[in-house]
């Protein structure tokens, strides 16, 4: 079984997870879950360009 995310019609995007990462995500601890997440932010802030923000904020907000 898969999970889908949805944004909005049309717009935004979507993804697909399996059904077992997501268990895995749920058994991390509350501070394992916040180390992954910073990890993430630290990742995109160093690995994005103003250009890629600036789409990735848009499609947050399904605006394209």
């Amino acid at each position: 079984m898969f999970f889908n995310v949805f944004l909005a019609m049309n717009k935004g995007f979507s993804y697909t997870l399996e059904d077992d990462k997501i268990l895995a995500f749920m058994k991390l601890s509350d501070e394992e879950k916040l180390k992954w997440l910073e990890e993430i932010n630290e990742f995109n802030a160093l690995a994005l360009g103003k250009k890629e923000k600036e789409i990735r904020e848009k499609l947050r907000r399904a605006e394209i």
